[in-house]
């Protein structure tokens, strides 16, 4: 039953880390996230598990602890990372990496953004006990 709820929560979970006006685009072959700015131009990551929330206030050290390039540099290793695993699901847990993450390194999201992006895969490897870095 455990596994069961797991198989479902898991795609949700990451389809709802989306932006306001972001949907997921599917490529060719592949299940892919985008960012799109709202209309602030502000970017923005809703996670609709109430454990990230809590994480987040818990959990996360406070958003001033690392500077913005190192939540850049991090964001982009786990993205890569996560990608990587994304392609191999008989290697890695295909629900898990259910979609890949097409975050461009030439935009610049914000702090806000950069921060929750790094511990939602924090939250990712605290909840499910699976290492990404």
């Amino acid at each position: 039953m455990k596994k069961l709820f797991l198989l479902i929560c898991i795609p949700i979970l990451f389809l709802a880390c989306i932006t306001n006006q972001t949907t997921s685009v599917p490529n060719k072959d592949d299940n892919s996230l985008k960012f799109e700015p709202n209309e602030e131009g502000d970017y923005d990551i809703v996670v609709f598990d109430p454990d990230y929330e809590v994480y987040l206030r818990t959990t996360a050290p406070p958003k001033s602890y690392y500077s913005k390039e190192y939540y850049e540099s991090q964001n982009r290793r786990y993205v890569t990372i996560w990608n990587q695993r994304h392609m191999m699901p008989m290697a890695y847990n295909p629900d898990l990496y259910a979609v890949s993450i097409d975050l461009d390194p030439n935009i610049d999201y914000g702090l806000d953004f950069e921060y929750k992006l790094f511990n939602f895969f924090r939250f990712i490897e605290h909840k499910y006990r699976v290492r990404i870095r």
